[in-house]
């Protein structure tokens, strides 16, 4: 019986999604659960490691039932996931020792504030292509080591794994068999040497993390085991973590191509090639792939909260009971109003890199209602794409257009603001899971469906090219020096806070 079906596991913030593709890359049956949000602290996010392994199994058992495939004719899978949340594991129970610390806490900022005062950044940024920040895995896994009693014993014996999601649905799809991550989620940990493509020896020991804890480091495209979990052998042949997954998804294998993923945050990343651009804007400088041994180099601005701020708006401000509510809600605004909204919920990300920042409303008067603050919120995530933009323009790497997926992009009025604010053309794909489609991209090369990257060039499907508009691009220029001193201002009131 041909393999002609691939099926792509997207591993998200707030659920998880599998999608079954066939031999030309189209989607053929799809399903997805969210999970729940813990936040014990403030500044502090963490997941249940068991309840993420259950909504993976979970979908990926829906689609098995509900598609036209047989087991067999399944070729391989891929596996996209959020990358940078933690996860500790015992290796002989594979039990979690600690809950899934996410990309998004906070909680080890005091830490990477005293590295940062020992004067090592230089030294992290030289060696990792990032920023000492808690965003990344090194301080999630350091605190854990920490405050779990035992945990640091039995990571020095060699009983404890470490691993990003997808390190961790690897080491439960493939029943132990297995603890191998990709460079891309590697890069991400604050501990990867991304000039020598290794772990690096000195970063272990300055957060004090045993190399027996690491996993292997593999190209996207590689042998990660198999799994039996679902009444067939089916191989797992392709890895990256999201952001990477929606470069390769759009296509963006050219240098000075760049996307735009808008989903719990938003991320942009430009094709730098072979050169790793090393960035005076507190850009980041991380593997945008790595495919037969060979480096690909990306340039990356994180935003923490982009469609985030639309699920609180939801779910706790109970605006709206669907999030394609807010297109209709934005139309009836006040177009004079001036209301501005900083969503700091878990700090401010590139290129402010200001942890301790909290969330703010600004401009809002007696007439300011759900309207206004709907549309306030839509605008500060084109604002804060707007810094990134500006960022990396400055670091050299100018963009002509950008191509842009993730939920929020359905909603047309924000992608035109996007436009007229950045001024350069957005590229809209017919399909937006895009980070879906990057792992089975890598699946289908795994599997002999394609070759490399060179045939899947012209595969991206344009729904909508928007290119900006003089007179609202004019318009927007005053909200956004606006926003810039907003952000300014929750600076200082964090900072007066600190000196009461």
């Amino acid at each position: 019986m041909p393999m002609s079906y691939i099926l792509s596991i997207d591993q998200g913030t707030s659920s998880s999604r599998a999608i079954l593709f066939d031999e030309s890359f189209r989607a053929v049956h799809s399903s997805q659960k969210e999970f729940t949000q813990y936040f014990p602290n403030e500044g502090w996010v963490e997941h249940d490691p068991s309840e993420i392994w259950r909504s993976v199994f979970d979908v990926v058992e829906d689609v098995l039932k509900n598609c036209p495939a047989d087991i067999n004719e399944i070729a391989s899978i891929g596996i996209t996931n959020q990358r940078e949340t933690t996860v500790i594991w015992d290796k002989e129970t594979g039990k979690e020792v600690y809950p899934a610390i996410v990309w998004q806490d906070r909680r080890t900022t005091d830490f990477c504030n005293s590295l940062v005062d020992d004067q090592l950044e230089g030294m992290v940024s030289k060696k990792t292509g990032l920023i000492i920040d808690p965003y990344f895995s090194a301080s999630k896994i350091k605190w854990i080591l920490d405050n779990v009693p035992g945990a640091k014993k039995k990571a020095e014996e060699g009983r404890l794994a470490f691993g990003t999601i997808d390190s961790f649905l690897v080491w439960k799809l493939t029943e132990g068999r297995v603890h191998k991550s990709d460079a891309t989620n590697a890069s991400r940990t604050m501990l990867y040497n991304i000039n020598e493509d290794c772990w690096d020896e000195e970063l272990l020991n300055l957060f004090d993390i045993p190399l027996k804890m690491m996993p292997e480091v593999s190209n996207n495209v590689d042998e990660y085991g198999h799994t039996s979990l679902f009444g067939g052998k089916i191989k797992i042949g392709g890895m990256a973590g999201d952001q990477q997954s929606a470069l390769i998804g759009q296509c963006c294998f050219n240098t000075g191509e760049a996307k735009c993923t808008f989903g719990t945050g938003a991320f942009l990343i430009i094709n730098t090639g072979d050169k790793k651009i090393v960035s005076t804007n507190r850009l980041l400088s991380t593997i945008a792939y790595r495919f037969k041994d060979k480096i690909t180099y990306g340039l990356e601005g994180s935003v923490f909260v982009a469609g985030s701020s639309v699920q609180w708006l939801r779910d706790e401000l109970k605006f709206f009971e669907d999030a394609s509510d807010t297109e209709s809600l934005v139309s009836l605004r006040d177009k004079t109003s001036n209301v501005l909204v900083v969503p700091a919920f878990t700090g401010l990300g590139a290129p402010h890199w200001d942890p301790e920042a909290r969330g703010a409303i600004f401009g809002i008067t007696r007439a300011t209602g759900i309207n206004e603050i709907t549309t306030a919120t839509l605008e500060s995530i084109a604002f804060q794409t707007r810094d990134l933009i500006e960022a990396s323009a400055k670091d050299g790497a100018v963009i002509k257009e950008l191509r842009v997926d993730g939920g929020m992009v359905a909603n047309d009025w924000f992608n035109k603001q996007l436009s007229n604010l950045l001024g350069v053309k957005i590229l809209k794909p017919k399909f937006l899971e895009t980070t879906a489609l990057g792992a089975a991209y890598l699946a289908g090369i795994s599997s002999g469906l394609v070759d490399d990257f060179n045939h899947l060039q012209n595969s991206i499907l344009v729904d909508k090219e928007i290119s900006p508009m003089e007179a609202e691009k004019v318009s927007l220029e005053l909200k956004y020096k606006n926003w810039l001193k907003a952000v300014e201002a929750i600076k200082l009131i964090k900072s007066n806070q600190e000196e009461i």
